[in-house]
């Protein structure tokens, strides 16, 4: 029997609000940067949404859904174009699977833009959405949400350990794209001038548009996890709500004790945070463990951004420090927090706990290193940085040869390779 009327009304809200995500993410992202580079940043982002949703109805779906191969990925060729989607006998049901779906691979593919911001060509990172999208992130939503190893109690480790929660995407998302943005910041290298001149965002208001974007975004993308209107979806939203407004709270007063301020720039992130950490815990948490997993993220994340400065790498937008941190933090939650005799402090033991360390440290690997091996064939061919003069003048007029901001245009126009 197909999906109702209703939940599919659901449905195809959530994954509208979900692709919103994606220009919101280009808001908050490019109101981080500096105004010389704000459109190459939120085109990194837009950039993300064309070629995967193109990918996506070719060959992407089909790695996701498909019959599984080897607990690694799927495939069905009836899939591919969606023909056999459109003569199938529920319709329905698999085009919204197919809407909603896409959505998180955009969204995730574009987090990991954050991390390697202001001196990268825009055609090298084009190539590496197509070929990233396709050898990590199809494989890995798979292994989670469709059958392969990490899929239900017949999963790699399954008899021993039970299946690992992931509701909505701290392992295929979150951890996914912060282990990306780790490796392509260590392989690309610095920006120049990082750590010895400031580098501050040019437009707050930007940045608590796109928080504000991606919080009424990550709606659908928890309680539309749920796959219709139902208590589960109503749970997942309170808990989103929750979580991410006691990350906003953690994240500020860690800031104000630390530095002596309570700013912007950290109410906008700790909100982020804490809707990273909630995102595979949503349907898995009652509304106080929800709120207090939010202040442990908004908390924790706003210690981890500093670690750039003490590693030496150069994450631009902290993409490590909320992302990777922040889905880390949410998926071990699970553990200690999960309602209903399954977490650790509500009586369920350590087998949750150490599913769920398993299921991060497995993506961890997975994502890092193939993107290691996909970060260095782009940088042995194409290359991924622009040049001193593009990066130093601005890679908006070099590449896109336009600016943001008429004070900032007409001076010079560096000629770029794109």
């Amino acid at each position: 029997m197909g999906m109702d009327a209703g939940n599919a009304a659901w449905m195809l809200t959530s994954a509208s609000l979900v692709l919103l995500m994606t220009p919101g993410l280009a808001f908050f992202y490019g109101g981080m940067v500096r105004g010389k580079s704000v459109l190459n940043m939120m085109m990194m982002s837009f950039a993300a949404m064309g070629v995967v949703a193109i990918i996506w109805v070719l060959w992407g779906y089909s790695m996701v859904a498909g019959g599984d191969k080897a607990g690694l990925f799927g495939w069905s060729g009836d899939y591919f174009g969606l023909s056999g989607i459109l003569n199938g006998e529920d319709p329905l049901t698999d085009l919204i699977t197919v809407g909603f779906q896409v959505t998180f691979a955009i969204i995730t593919v574009a987090l990991i833009s954050g991390a390697i911001a202001d001196r990268v060509k825009f055609g090298a990172w084009v190539v590496f959405v197509a070929v990233w999208v396709t050898l990590v992130y199809f494989p890995l939503a798979h292994q989670v949400w469709f059958g392969g190893y990490l899929f239900g109690d017949d999963w790699f480790l399954g008899g021993s350990l039970p299946a690992p929660i992931d509701f909505a995407g701290g392992t295929v998302v979150h951890i996914n794209a912060g282990v990306a943005g780790l490796v392509l910041a260590l392989v690309i290298g610095k920006r120049k001038g990082f750590g010895k001149e400031p580098m501050r965002p040019h437009n707050l208001p930007f940045v608590m548009l796109g928080a504000a974007l991606l919080w009424f975004g990550w709606f659908g993308f928890n309680a539309g996890s749920a796959f219709g209107a139902t208590d589960v979806a109503a749970l997942a939203w309170i808990n989103t709500t929750v979580a991410a407004g006691a990350a906003l709270v953690g994240w500020i007063v860690t800031e104000k004790f630390r530095d002596g301020h309570a700013t912007s720039l950290g109410a906008a992130s700790g909100i982020v945070a804490g809707l990273v950490a909630i995102t595979p815990a949503a349907a898995a948490l009652d509304p106080l463990s929800s709120i207090i997993l939010g202040l442990v993220a908004g908390a924790v994340c706003a210690l981890a951004v500093g670690l750039k400065y003490k590693f030496g790498y150069d994450d631009s937008l902290d993409v490590v420090g909320v992302h990777l941190v922040g889905g880390l933090i949410g998926t071990v939650a699970i553990g200690f927090l999960a309602k209903d005799g399954v977490g650790l402090f509500h009586g369920g033991g350590f087998d949750q706990l150490w599913t769920q360390i398993v299921a991060a440290g497995y993506a961890i690997v997975f994502s890092g290193v193939i993107t290691a091996i996909i970060a260095f064939a782009i940088k042995a061919t194409m290359g991924w940085r622009v040049s001193e003069d593009a990066e130093v003048g601005g890679i908006d007029l070099a590449v896109h040869g336009e600016s943001a901001y008429e004070t900032l245009g007409g001076a010079r126009v560096v000629t770029e390779v794109k």
